[in-house]
């Protein structure tokens, strides 16, 4: 069986759906496979799922503080089974709104393996071939978890989602955010949990001051963090899995939770002598159109290893189906600076442009602008809980350049200014917008003592 196709998307996640939705749009005929599910890995074992579970494990946390405003929750209990499959009948229903919006579309689904032939063809589970005039990879990634004795005994963090039953003591390792996210989340839902992590410091990447803060947080929160901890080995006695640490230590648990990294995934993608050129990391090689470094065929999203993020990788999949398909062209390349993100773990994290350290490397010299606070909400409870928020200034041309938030509603708070640090705002316009009264947003337009910081110089 043969069938000719304008675009051939393989892998129906977010970048994939919304390049195939958006090509179809321009006119093109448009094919799509999907061996898995659809949605990719944010709507089924990711963002959407996880954020879910980060709300359920905000519970208990809301029941203690609403006994300060007057409300008797002392009898609540907790099911896992409850969230567990509520959550399942949502990512079903969003898995059908996907083939829904594909079919709607005009795009063809094919539900299978697909692999690059050639420049031109695609198989489907090794007999259906898709002639197609452009190809596009859009597979995403995989949980990467390194080899070592006792292996076979860990979870990745896609099984956290479909447990049978949650477990009472619990070892997460890892330093990232997926890491922090899941030992946040089993920790508020009552679960004992150590994270560990091999490094000085979790959340390499984000500012640093955000990452001291959080990690006082978590474990403020409960959780037990171990820096500069990794596992040797892991062994199961009695029902139990013992791991074995660098320090030769040991830690008895119920579950080990590996997140150590993703890597993409390109399992049996490409025919012999097909393979696209790739980098140290494994991703895929683009140039700022996604052109791989075969004729015809394109590649985005976690595959690519830019910017991991979902939004980031719908942007990709409009710009290249304009880019190929639409009348008017893109003007220019996806642009992936000051782009916003959040952690979901507790407390959150909501980030923007440049952290202190990127800042000073930059521009030699900045002003940082940092306040720390108990929200108003908390104030009529014994309940510590505390807000972290933080500007970078450039100090020559009084640009903000970073903006970073640890705390409640962080991430709906940064997405609002991440508006004014793409468009340029000056610590000036923030001085001059009037805030909200009461509220934490408010405190990014009323920070008013800044810090004049300069970089060291180099040697």
């Amino acid at each position: 069986m043969s069938a000719e196709f304008d675009l051939v998307v393989i892998g129906a996640g977010s970048g994939g759906v919304r390049a195939a939705r958006m090509a179809a749009s321009h006119g093109a005929k448009v094919a799509i496979i999907e061996e898995r599910f659809f949605g990719g890995t944010c709507v089924n074992v990711g963002c959407v799922p996880k954020k879910l579970f980060a709300y359920g494990a905000g519970f208990p946390g809301e029941f203690e503080l609403a006994a300060s405003y007057g409300y008797r929750v002392a009898d609540w209990s907790f099911d896992w089974a409850t969230l567990r499959d509520n959550k399942t009948r949502e990512i079903e229903r969003l898995n059908g709104i996907y083939r829904k919006l594909l079919d709607g579309a005009g795009v063809q689904i094919f539900e299978g393996h697909g692999r690059v032939e050639s420049s031109g063809t695609v198989s489907v589970d090794g007999g259906t071939v898709l002639q197609a005039r452009h190809i596009l990879i859009a597979t995403g990634g995989k949980p990467y978890v390194p080899d070592f004795p006792g292996r076979e005994q860990v979870r990745i963090s896609d099984d956290l989602f479909y447990l049978e039953r949650l477990p009472k003591r619990v070892a997460v390792v890892g330093g990232g955010y997926i890491a922090s996210e899941f030992a946040s989340i089993l920790n508020g839902l009552g679960v004992a949990v150590t994270q560990l992590y091999r490094r000085e410091l979790f959340l390499r990447g984000f500012d640093k001051d955000v990452r001291e803060f959080v990690a006082e947080g978590m474990r403020h929160a409960g959780v037990d963090l171990r820096f500069n901890t990794d596992v040797t080995a892991i062994e199961e006695q009695g029902g139990e899995k013992v791991l074995r640490l660098t320090d030769d230590s040991e830690l008895r648990v119920d579950e080990v939770f590996y997140a150590t990294g993703r890597v993409p995934r390109l399992d049996r993608l490409f025919a012999d002598g097909m393979a696209v050129r790739t980098n140290e990391r494994g991703a895929i090689e683009v140039n700022d159109r996604f052109e791989t470094s075969v004729a015809n065929v394109y590649a985005l999203g976690d595959v690519i290893d830019r910017l991991q993020l979902t939004p980031v990788a719908l942007a990709e999949g409009m710009w290249l189906a304009a880019f190929l398909f639409g009348e008017q062209k893109p003007e220019g390349p996806v642009v992936y600076s000051d782009v916003p993100t959040a952690v979901f773990c507790h407390p959150n994290i909501g980030t923007v442009g440049l952290t202190e350290e990127q800042a000073l490397a930059r521009y030699g010299t900045v002003r940082v602008y940092r306040s720390e606070f108990r929200p108003l909400r908390y104030t009529l409870s014994d309940i510590q809980e505390r807000t972290l928020m933080k500007l970078i200034v450039d100090d020559s041309s009084d640009k903000v350049v970073g903006l970073h938030m640890a705390g409640e509603e962080a991430a709906e708070i940064t997405q609002g200014f991440a508006v004014a640090i793409r468009m340029g705002a000056t610590k000036a316009d923030f001085d001059a917008t009037v805030g909200i009264h009461p509220s934490s947003a408010e405190e990014f337009v009323t920070l008013r003592q800044g810090e004049t910081v300069t970089a060291a110089p180099r040697n």
